[in-house]
């Protein structure tokens, strides 16, 4: 056994898959989430779940009489429309966020932060973990003030803390998130029902998609690094693909021919164009993704045919 691993929103989209992991690593896996996105069927057997906010991890640890080696911080409203309708959400994400880090500096644990790409909005791209942020949002700024947060901890009282930014996350086990899903997923589930995907704009803003086991994977290896400062990472695939093209590979392999519906884009400060620098990801962690675009839809097909056919 590897020792006690904490995951809060373990009952989310990528949650589950890293509490299965984690449980294959060896690790006892104890799961906080309030279940906003997340689901009870998306428990893991072997994985103790508690519900609450991500701040009760202290509670909950206390009461258990529990010491982790390690927490992933992942229970955090993930998606800028959740800010907008509640901005209440800022309050929220960074209250808990400031719970964990008190609690990882009085038992010594280390935290892996799920951070977003979203950050890099307006700079050219690649994007690279050295640019400059500009504030075009509010889940953006949550999570970079977290960052900024983790690493004076890290100065202050030597927390290691190592930021993941996540480019478009995609997979099996998306459906509870709803309209929050990723495109991939939502364009997937409107083509097998024959309707059109939605698409703002004319289709040509690009997204760098990456599978969620590939996510994973990077997670686990930013928990093994060792590192006695702050760092943050790109998890992405380091390749782009426009909304257009990702509707001709879904109709490649449904063997569909669906055109998607164009509307006005509503949306201020859009994200037109995401694609991650891998360079320091691959040179200090070794992490590189190995589901295609292609495989990862084919896997999510497979995966969604049988759950709604059942």
């Amino acid at each position: 056994m590897k020792g006690e691993a904490v995951v809060t929103g373990g009952a989310g989209f990528i949650g589950r898959h890293l509490v299965r992991r984690l449980l294959q690593e060896g690790y006892d896996v104890y799961v906080i989430d309030s279940f906003h996105t997340g689901s009870w069927k998306n428990r893991e057997e072997g994985a103790y779940y508690f519900p609450g906010n991500a701040g009760d991890v202290v509670q909950v640890m206390k009461r258990l009489g529990i010491q982790p080696s390690v927490i992933f911080h992942l229970g955090i409203p993930s998606s800028s429309p959740m800010y907008r309708d509640n901005r209440e959400n800022i309050a929220l994400a960074v209250r808990d966020f400031v719970k964990i880090m008190e609690y990882c500096m009085g038992v010594d644990a280390k935290l892996v932060l799920a951070s977003t790409s979203s950050i890099y909005n307006g700079n050219p791209v690649p994007w690279r973990e050295d640019m400059q942020i500009l504030p075009t949002d509010f889940y953006t700024e949550v999570r970079y003030f977290m960052e900024r947060l983790a690493d004076v901890y890290n100065q202050l009282y030597g927390i290691e803390v190592v930021a993941c930014r996540l480019f478009s996350v995609y997979g099996p086990f998306e459906e509870h998130k709803g309209r929050y899903a990723n495109l991939v997923s939502q364009f997937i589930w409107s083509m097998m029902k024959n309707e059109p995907p939605l698409i703002f704009g004319d289709g040509t803003q690009s997204r760098d998609f990456i599978f969620v086991e590939d996510v994973v994977e990077g997670f686990i290896r930013a928990a093994e690094y060792k590192a006695n400062r702050f760092e943050v990472f790109n998890l992405g695939y380091g390749k782009s693909y426009s909304l257009n093209q990702l509707v001709e590979m879904i109709n490649e392999v449904l063997g569909k021919n669906i055109k998607p519906k164009y509307v006005e884009n509503p949306i201020k400060n859009y994200v037109m164009h995401t694609l991650a620098d891998m360079t320091k990801s691959r040179e200090i962690l070794g992490f590189r993704p190995k589901v295609s675009l292609e495989e990862g839809i084919e896997r999510c097909v497979e995966h969604y045919s049988k759950k709604f056919s059942s």
